[in-house]
């Protein structure tokens, strides 16, 4: 019961500071016109949205971090380095995603930073992460519960957990393309991994990860409020860059990479088409789908955007059922 005490307190706080905080920004960055860049690229019924307000990850990632902090003051959770890793991932990707977003509306135009330069940033954050987590006295092993497997990748796991960061951070990204997505598939991961930690025994601070995750679940349905559709206010890079990154340092201080394949199945799934499709154009010149990543298909088959969100919520809920029996029960 005070498992259930505790995740629900986290959660509470994480949303009514995600409320208050969301309505008084909002209208903010309105009268400072920080306003949405739409590509050329995108379906002519996103036009409408240029005028809505970004930089919509301050409604999620602000409150989660002064929730943290407010939790840490009553002795609610405990400071680990664990919970030091997340924070520093989650906070350095998002000071990331914030210069991409700031040049974007400073040049009024969809050209932040680079791909080259984004995915460097990414690379540095990454290895700071590595760095900080080996310090902490872990080693380099590969857990796959399900089989009872423990592989000892040595020198390669480094390699690895790059590949973990910057893949779930850019997976994250390329999904947040229509209201609500990206952050309610990232609330139905949080709330997974928060479930998950509390039965990953074993690891420093794995109760302060889980009411972490909780607090973020809570901080993401406040920002629900105003992203889903018609959005008040966009995510943003700084936001989608920041949920990704604390989702995979999440999956490997609990020792479930192989996890996060499964409760970021959405992300990897619309990450895949989105090479899929490249691929396919560069060397067979063609392609696959309509339009990358999958959502954007969808709308091209004539979906309306509102139908889109329900199906990859719903698919992503399944998914994230799925990882919680077989992570934490079988």
């Amino acid at each position: 019961m005070l498992i259930l005490a505790k995740s629900a307190l986290a959660m509470m706080i994480g949303f009514i500071l995600s409320v208050t905080f969301g309505y008084f920004l909002i209208k903010l960055l309105k009268k400072i016109k920080v306003k949405q860049t739409i590509s050329v690229y995108i379906e002519k019924k996103h036009e409408k949205k240029k005028d809505t307000p970004t930089m919509g990850g301050f409604i999620f990632i602000i409150p989660t971090i002064v929730t943290s902090i407010i939790l840490l003051c009553m002795n609610k959770m405990e400071f680990s380095e664990n919970l030091l890793i997340v924070l520093f991932v989650f906070i350095l990707y998002a000071l990331l995603g914030f210069i991409d977003d700031f040049l974007i509306i400073k040049r009024h135009k969809n050209e932040g930073l680079t791909e080259i330069q984004k995915l460097v940033g990414q690379i540095l954050i990454a290895l700071g992460f590595f760095y900080i987590f080996m310090k902490a006295g872990n080693e380099p092993y590969l857990n796959i519960y399900t089989l009872n497997l423990k592989i000892d990748m040595g020198w390669f796991y480094g390699i690895f957990l790059l590949f973990v960061l910057v893949a779930s951070s850019n997976a994250v990204n390329l999904t947040d393309g229509l209201d609500g997505l990206a952050g309610g598939l990232s609330a139905i991961a949080f709330l997974a991994f928060g479930i998950i930690s509390w039965g990953s025994t074993g690891i420093q601070g794995y109760s302060d990860i889980a009411i972490f995750c909780f607090i973020l679940v809570g901080s993401l349905l406040g920002f629900l409020v105003y992203n889903t559709h018609p959005a008040k206010i966009m995510m943003g890079d700084m936001g989608s860059l920041s949920l990704g990154g604390a989702l995979a340092s999440i999956a490997i201080i609990t020792s479930h990479e192989i996890t996060l394949i499964i409760v970021a199945g959405v992300f990897v799934i619309e990450t895949l088409v989105s090479i899929i499709q490249q691929i396919s154009i560069i060397y067979f010149h063609k392609k696959v789908f309509l339009m990358a990543p999958l959502h954007h298909h969808f709308e091209k088959l004539g979906w309306e955007e509102t139908d889109i969100v329900k199906l990859f919520w719903t698919v992503g809920l399944i998914l994230n059922m799925a990882a919680i029996t077989f992570s934490v029960w079988l």
